[in-house]
C-alpha cells in the first residue's frame, strides 16, 4: 500500500488488543469507516511505505483471510471473519477491523489507496476469458513496468479492493478484473478502481437467469466504457454487434481486437505447451511465442496486446513477457496422464462460448488420442438453458469427441445434442460422473473436464490426475 495521508481520526471499527499495544483501526479519512461501529481509533502516520497506527503498529497490507495473515497486515473481518480476529492478531496482524459493513469498509480503503497512486489501472470484464486475459496482460507488462495484478479471479466487491490494496508507491500498472451478475455492479467497481483502460473480452449468454438477454449483458459490460475518463482507452472485440451501440464516445480511444481489428491474428501454431503467434498490431507485424498452447488464448492475447499498447508499452518488446505467461489454476491446466494421455483441467467455470472454445482446443490438442469430454452443467442460463446445453452437445459432435460424459441435471441436454458421438454417458452427480468416467477411460486418452464452478468438477480432474485409467 502506498503512503496515504489522513485527515485525522473519525468513526471507526471495533479495535482489538495484541499484547500490550493497542491495535487501532486504520482511519484513512473521517468518512472511511462511517458505517462501522464506534470504538477507539487513532490517527495513523506513515513511515516509508508502511501505514502505522497511533500506537506505532505498522500496517503494510490488507487481508480477509486469517490463515494468510502476514506480519503487518490489516485483517478486515468479512462475514464470519469476526470469529477469527484473535487468530489474525496472533499471526502478526497489525490491526483487526470488524466493521458493520465490510464491503463498504474495503471499498473505502481501496478507493483511498487508488486515489493516492499514479499507477495506470486496466480493468478487464467480459462473458468469458477475463482471468486468462488478465494473466496474459500482466505477464506482458511485468518486464517493462512495476505491475500489480488480481490474484486468481478476484473480481467482485471483495476481490477488487484487495487487489488495489496491493498497490505500492512505485507501482506503475494495476490489472484488475470486474465480474457482474446484474446491472450497475461494474459501475460500482469502476467508481472504486477508476480505470484508465477498459477491456471487454466478449459478450455472450451468461447470467441470463438474472439479466434476461444478451443485449442486457452487453449493457452491463458497457458500464466499463462509460466509466472511462476522457482520454482513456476501451479495448473491445472487432465487429461485435451487441457492443457497437456503446462505442459512440469521441473523447476516448477505441482499440479493437480480432479479425479486421487493430490487433489481429495472421498465424497460429502450437507444440509442447508453447504457441507461436504472428500478429498485425496497429499496422506492424509481430511474431510472439507464448507459454500456452490453446488457440482461444491466442484471442485473449490479442486483447492483452491492445491493452498493453494503450498503456504506452513497447510493442516490439512484448515477446519478453509473452514467454512467461502463467495462467491461473483450473483454466486449461494440462496434466500428463499415463501412456501419453493428457488431462485438460478447465473446470473453473463454463458458458456456451467457453465450452465451444474448449471443445475446439480438445480436438486440436488430442491429435491421434481418443477425445474424452467430461462436461458439467452450465449455470444461470435462464429459460433457454436446455437449448444452450443441446447446442454444446452438438459442438462436441462437431469436434469429433469420442466419449462424452455429461454430469448434472442440465447436462442431459449435452447427450441429447451429441448425435454421432460413439459413447455418451449421463450421470446426475459428480460422484456418479467420476465412476462413469472410470468405466470408459483408457490409457492414452486426452480428457477435457469443464463445467460451471457450482458443479465442483475439480474433484473429477483431481481424481483422474492420480488414478490410472483401466487398460
Amino acid at each position: 500500500m502506498p503512503p496515504v495521508s489522513s485527515s485525522g481520526s473519525g468513526p471507526g471499527s471495533l479495535a482489538r488488543r495484541a499484547g500490550p499495544a493497542l491495535v487501532a483501526a486504520i482511519a484513512l479519512s473521517a468518512a472511511v469507516f462511517a458505517t462501522a461501529s464506534a470504538a477507539q481509533t487513532r490517527a495513523p502516520t506513515w513511515q516509508g511505505r508502511a501505514f502505522t497506527t497511533g500506537s506505532g503498529d505498522v500496517v503494510t497490507g490488507v487481508t480477509i483471510d486469517s490463515r494468510r495473515v502476514e506480519a503487518g497486515d490489516l485483517f478486515v473481518a468479512v462475514g464470519r471473519g469476526v470469529e477469527f480476529a484473535d487468530e489474525a492478531l496472533a499471526a502478526g496482524a497489525a490491526a483487526a477491523l470488524l466493521p458493520e459493513d465490510a464491503f463498504t469498509a474495503l471499498a473505502a480503503i481501496a478507493r483511498e489507496v487508488r486515489s493516492q497512486s499514479g499507477a495506470k489501472v486496466v480493468a478487464i470484464t467480459g462473458s468469458t476469458a477475463k482471468t486468462s486475459t488478465k494473466d496474459i496482460l500482466a505477464a506482458l507488462c511485468r518486464p517493462h513496468a512495476r505491475t500489480v495484478a488480481a490474484e486468481g479471479s478476484q473480481n467482485n466487491e471483495v476481490g477488487l479492493p484487495l487487489t488495489l490494496c496491493k498497490i505500492e508507491e512505485d507501482t506503475e500498472v494495476v490489472v484488475v478484473e470486474m465480474g457482474m451478475r446484474g446491472l450497475g455492479q461494474i459501475a460500482e467497481l469502476c467508481e472504486i478502481a477508476r480505470p484508465d483502460v477498459g477491456v471487454i473480452t466478449a459478450v455472450g449468454p451468461v447470467h441470463l437467469e438474472l439479466l434476461g438477454s444478451i443485449e442486457r449483458v452487453a449493457q452491463a459490460k458497457a458500464e466499463l466504457i462509460e466509466a472511462l475518463p476522457s482520454g482513456g482507452t476501451a479495448v473491445v472485440p472487432a465487429n461485435h454487434p451487441y457492443l457497437e451501440p456503446y462505442l459512440t464516445r469521441t473523447d476516448i480511444e477505441i482499440h479493437r481486437f480480432g479479425e479486421g481489428g487493430d490487433v489481429s491474428l495472421t498465424y497460429f501454431s502450437h507444440q509442447d505447451g508453447q504457441a507461436r503467434l504472428k500478429v498485425t498490431a496497429f499496422g506492424r507485424p509481430l511474431t510472439l511465442e507464448f507459454s500456452f498452447s490453446s488457440r482461444y488464448n491466442a484471442t485473449n492475447a490479442l486483447a492483452a496486446l491492445a491493452a498493453y499498447h494503450a498503456l504506452g508499452l513497447p510493442l516490439g518488446k512484448a515477446g519478453r513477457g509473452a514467454r512467461h505467461v502463467q495462467l491461473s489454476r483450473l483454466r486449461g491446466e494440462e496434466i500428463p496422464l499415463p501412456d501419453g494421455g493428457v488431462l485438460i483441467n478447465d473446470c473453473y467455470n463454463a458458458n456456451p462460448l467457453s465450452m465451444a472454445a474448449a471443445l475446439e482446443h480438445l480436438a486440436e490438442r488430442a491429435g491421434d488420442r481418443r477425445k474424452v469430454a467430461v462436461l458439467g452443467d452450465m449455470a444461470e442460463l435462464g429459460p433457454g438453458a436446455a437449448s444452450y446445453h443441446r447446442e454444446v452437445g452438438a459442438a462436441a459432435a462437431r469436434a469429433h469427441v469420442d466419449v462424452l460424459v455429461a454430469v448434472g441435471p442440465l447436462a442431459r441436454g449435452y447427450a441429447e445434442g451429441a448425435r454421432g458421438i460413439a459413447t455418451v454417458r449421463w450421470a446426475p452427480t459428480v460422484e456418479a460422473g467420476l465412476n462413469t468416467l472410470r468405466q470408459v477411460l483408457q490409457p492414452g486418452d486426452c480428457v477435457l473436464v469443464k463445467g460451471s464452478r457450482s458443479m465442483g468438477l475439480e474433484a473429477i480432474g483431481e481424481a483422474v490426475a492420480v488414478v490410472p485409467a483401466r487398460g
